[in-house]
Order: C-alpha cells, then structure tokens, then sequence
C-alpha cells in the first residue's frame, strides 16, 4: 500500500507538470500586494482602472434581501483521500472513513443560502471602491480568504463544533492573487477563468513563509474564477469579478444589504457556484429603500456523473491509514 501511496505522489507532480499549464515553474513569482494606483478627473472625483468614477453620493439608497435555496440540498461532493498525495495529513478533514466531503451549500433552516454574490451591474460613478485583497491562505488542506472571520468558519451542531469551509470571495480582474502555505506539505495554486475552463495563473506553495501568486486577468464579460489545488482537487475557493463597490457576499441566513447607491434603475445579479446566475432589475428611488429577493433551485443543479459513484471503485479496507479524523475538521456526511 505504501508502494500505492507513492505512486499516486508521483501521478500528481506528473499531472501538475504536463496538464497544469507548460510547467509548475512557470508562471508565478513572489508578489507584493499593491492598490490600484489612483487618477485624478474632473469634478474632482477619481477613477479606478475599468473606469468608475469615486463621487459624493447624494441621496442615495439602499437594497436589502435575501437569497434563498429551495428544492433538495445538493449532497457534498466526495473526493477519494487514496487519489491524492499526502493523504495520511489531509485526512484530518475528512469523514474518517477515507473520504473528504466538500459541502458547497450552506443553508439555514429558513433556506437562506451563505455565499452567495449580489452585485449592482454597469455603476459608473458612486462611493469610494477600496481594493479587493486576494489573498488566501492554504492550511488543513483547505484555501481560505485571509480575511474571513472565525464565525464563518465554524459553527455549532447540538454541542459539537464543526468547522464551515469558506466557498467564495469577490475578485477585481487585473489584480494580484496571493496564497500563502501553512501546511507541512506542498500545495499548487491553479486560478482558472471557469467559463472558458482555461488556467490564468498556476503557482507551486512549497513549505515556505513566503507569499507566491501573481496577477489575474479575465477577458471581457468574465466573471467566474476558481482556485483549485493542482494536487489536491478538494481544495477549491471561488471568485465572483466585480468592477464598482455595490456588491454583497450573504452570510449565514442568506441575508444581504448594499447601501449608498445612486439613484436609478440597476440590474443586479445573483450568482453562487454550480448554479446560472439569476439576474433582477430594479429602482431605487431617492433616500430610498428596495427589497429585493433572489431564488435558487437546488434541484437544477448538475454533478459530473463520476461523482454519482458510490463506492468510486475502491474497496473500503484500502490503506486503513487514510481513515479517521481530527476535531472539528471531521466532517460527516450529514453535514
């Protein structure tokens, strides 16, 4: 078994070299984090590069709703732990019984939706756009926004804390991705443009306290990134592109407020991965306040038919080593 443990190591450096862009030593570098460099305009306001314009906003209002889940609750993707190297570490997150289970849809008991992005599409000018920090950090096998909360990481079932995997993050294209690796073992940063399914950035994250990434950029009317491990498929986070300040990511309960709009009418989206993004128009009048809710169906959602295996062809004995798990990482398939 450990003989099958080694080959499946080399698999993976293998893959991640041919199919993981031209070379895992190509295309990063280590970064420092910079901010849009501000122009100054007329009217004394200033523009970020994709031309928003940062003014007073007078009389503006505001957009407060929810974003809801109805339909069956798609059950957690499973990932075989005996696929991917260093198994006997990411195995802390796993079921104990050999799998890891990535839950991509946290629902309250009201069907509010966490992660969600709700954004106001086509604002020119409004309130100041600070920069967007994509930074992200690779521990416990898992890549989180640096800067998520640990009320949004872990939470309570009956007396047992279990930990929340933070899904989703809200990127500006041409900036700098960052992750840094917290783990004993190496990872690989792979950022793909999900729509046209093509690689934008791959970076190895070898045991190290340096910071590695580099710059991503879209194409035009792209919004969808994801970042995945190079070898290790479990671990994902996903990015939603926006381009003025008057967005909002739910938080548990589904709930969401975007403030100090202009007045006037706006197409707003709603977008979570896995699912079409649904898009709304609305008015905000002067000083005014709109509810707005948006509706998912979790039956219309789609799953890669070798993901449907139950047993994935591998007999439950197979390196015993790989089982168990550790505290609040276990994760069981109810969750």
């Amino acid at each position: 078994m450990k003989n099958l443990n080694l080959i499946s190591t080399a698999l993976f450096f293998l893959g991640v070299t041919i199919f993981g862009g031209s070379s895992c030593s190509l295309g990063y570098k280590e970064v420092e984090v910079k901010g849009y460099e501000e122009v100054e305009v007329k009217g004394n306001g200033k523009v970020e590069e994709k031309g928003y314009e940062e003014v007073e906003v007078k009389n503006g209002g505001s957009i407060t709703g929810k974003v809801v889940l109805s339909g069956s609750i798609p059950e957690p993707r499973v990932f075989p732990i005996i696929l991917y190297p260093f198994g006997t570490f990411c195995k802390k997150i796993s079921n104990g019984q050999g799998h890891i289970l990535l839950k991509e849809f946290n629902v309250s008991t009201g069907g509010g939706l966490q992660d969600a992005v709700v954004s106001v599409q086509e604002v020119k000018r409004g309130k100041p756009f600070p920069d967007i920090k994509n930074d992200f950090i690779a521990v416990d096998c898992m890549f989180h926004p640096a800067d998520v909360p640990e009320d949004e990481q872990y939470e309570f079932h009956g007396e047992k804390l279990t930990h929340v995997h933070p899904l989703v993050g809200v990127i500006k294209n041409d900036q700098v991705v960052t992750a840094i690796n917290k783990d004993p073992i190496i990872h690989n940063g792979q950022v793909f443009q999900k729509e046209r399914g093509n690689i934008v950035l791959n970076f190895p994250l070898p045991i190290s306290d340096k910071t590695y990434g580099g710059t991503v950029h879209f194409d035009k009317g792209k919004r969808i990134a994801q970042m995945i491990c190079g070898m290790h498929e479990f671990m994902q986070t996903w990015g939603w592109m926006v381009d003025n300040p008057y967005y909002a990511k739910t938080k548990k309960g589904g709930g969401f407020t975007i403030d100090e709009l202009p007045p006037g009418t706006y197409k707003v989206t709603a977008w979570h991965p896995h699912i079409k993004p649904v898009v709304k128009e609305v008015t905000v009048p002067p000083n005014g306040k709109v509810s707005l809710n948006f509706g998912f169906d979790g039956d219309a959602v789609e799953r890669p038919h070798y993901e449907t295996q139950e047993k994935f062809r591998i007999a439950p004995d197979a390196m015993p080593e790989l089982h168990g798990c550790e505290g609040p990482f276990c994760v069981k398939d109810e969750h």
